[in-house]
């Protein structure tokens, strides 16, 4: 979906790229035992929590094994929704505000192809987030059933959206008269969705999530809890799924690994059919009237619990070009190493390679696969703990998008039926520095200094940065500097 030839009308393109571009990330999990922190680099589905563990010690942000290192200043945040009466049940409530600005220096309006905090020196409040969720309990070996539900209400609302739940259908418009796209909201800004609403059913080593929850795929996550940095990777903010839609089982094989495996409906669809906009222009093609997809994986680890590697997959059929209803495979394949090389640090290494068949696009890299367009790249984390309250992390990355087909910017209008450009085929670089900082268990404040560049294949080709006017940006390069707030509750 995310596939479109920028002659393509205004209409089609903005609902196309809203569609696709709009949905790409990775995920929160349920509350696990603190440990995990160390082993696992990006996975929602793990084992179940075991019942000794207390919540506030579970929860955390659990990204990075040094963020830990920052929690264990004290027993976690105070949680004032929480009761007695709610925690004798199991059902924990809690949530976070995470508010922060940034800008660029060319002022621009939008910090180029940055999301979530894209505007240029708008105090942005990203995340209102609520979870109110039964953890499993299946320590004993026996049956135990629960669930999740997530409330977001912020500026982040429209990267994190799902067709025929917080979006539209590709062929029924939202209020900006964009198909596709987020819906829940009164202005571009500010809106709501509902990235989780799960149930849980759990035996032995079992667990299997039924219902709308945060993909496997990659490393960074939506909820800003999850992250060291306030801005997002390319990996991540275009290369990857957000939600799905679906059931999913996690089983703890051992100590060293955990297996995933599941179907659902694609990347960030909740209930939108292939056929959407009608029969498919190849009904030829394997599964052509099915977005049955697959998504599973597996986590391994060092019997220390000091390295760990995810490997995981989404493959099914999308819609890969709107304006000519062609149907095709999208898959996307993450790996993700980490090793904490010393008590204060760790490193992590990401690598994703995704493609969709019958984009509509020149396949510039397989000329055996003609139509397909193909995005990679490789994220590196060095995090480094200079005390009990405060992480330094540096983040360097390399991002192609190898047909011009999943970049574009500033998604904030695309989705409002404003002027955007799309079509940055070449490679995208960052390099990111920030501090995490913990002044009490309730507060993370995290300052970052960024810079982007990009080297486009074709000389004529767009520019992602600099004055972002009609549509189109005309410089190579940018500096971004930031800083939000997170408050726990």
């Amino acid at each position: 979906m995310s596939f479109i030839k920028l002659k393509l009308p205004l209409s089609v393109a903005v609902g196309l790229l809203a569609a696709s571009a709009i949905a790409a990330d990775p995920i929160f999990p349920s509350p696990t035992h603190p440990s995990i922190y160390k082993t696992v680099a990006q996975n929602e589905a793990t084992p179940p929590v075991m019942a000794d563990v207390p919540q506030e010690d579970a929860y955390q942000m659990r990204a990075l094994a040094p963020q830990e290192a920052a929690q264990e200043v004290d027993d976690g945040p105070t949680r004032y929704l929480q009761t007695e009466f709610l925690k004798e049940r199991g059902i924990s409530t809690y949530g976070w505000i995470d508010a922060g600005i940034g800008g660029n220096n060319w002022g621009s309006t939008f910090n180029g192809p940055i999301t979530f905090n894209d505007r240029d020196w708008m105090g942005q409040m990203n995340q209102l987030y609520l979870v109110n969720e039964k953890v499993l309990d299946t320590e004993d070996g026996g049956f135990d059933y629960g669930g999740r539900i997530d409330l977001l209400y912020g500026t982040d609302y429209i990267y994190n959206a799902a067709k025929g739940w917080d979006a539209t259908l590709n062929n029924q418009p939202n209020q900006f008269g964009v198909g596709g796209a987020p819906n829940w909201s009164t202005n571009k800004y500010y809106g709501l969705n509902i990235p989780q609403m799960y149930a849980e059913v759990g035996y032995g080593d079992h667990a299997v999530k039924i219902g709308h929850f945060y993909t496997i795929i990659g490393y960074e996550v939506v909820p800003a809890v999850g992250n060291f940095f306030y801005t997002h990777a390319y990996t991540m903010q275009y290369g990857e799924p957000f939600t799905h839609t679906g059931i999913l089982d996690t089983w703890k094989a051992n100590d060293q690994l955990t297996i995933y495996a599941g179907i659902t409906n694609g990347w960030d669809n909740f209930s939108e059919p292939i056929n959407v906009l009608g029969p498919a222009a190849n009904p030829g093609y394997p599964g052509a009237n099915s977005n049955a997809a697959f998504l599973g994986g597996a986590t391994m680890k060092s019997s220390d619990e000091k390295q760990a590697l995810t490997i995981a997959v989404s493959s099914g059929n999308e819609i890969a070009n709107l304006g000519t209803n062609m149907i095709g495979n999208r898959s996307v394949f993450s790996t993700v190493y980490s090793n904490e090389l010393t008590d204060k640090v760790t490193y992590v290494l990401q690598n994703d390679n995704g493609w969709q068949f019958n984009a509509g696009t020149p396949d510039t890299a397989n000329a055996s696969q003609p139509g397909t367009a193909t995005w990679y790249g490789i994220n590196q984390y060095l995090f480094y703990n200079f005390s009990e309250t405060l992480i330094g992390g540096v983040r360097f990355e390399w991002f192609r998008d190898n047909n011009g087909s999943r970049v574009l910017n500033p998604i904030r209008n695309a989705i409002s039926g404003q002027p955007f450009a799309a079509g940055y085929q070449g490679n995208f670089w960052e390099m990111s520095y920030g501090l995490n900082w913990k002044p009490n268990k309730n507060w993370i404040i995290r300052p970052e200094l960024r810079y982007d560049w990009y080297s486009p294949d074709s000389p004529t080709g767009n520019l992602p940065f600099g004055n972002i006017a009609g549509g189109t940006g005309d410089q190579y390069g940018q500096l971004y500097g930031g800083c939000d707030a997170i408050w726990q509750f």
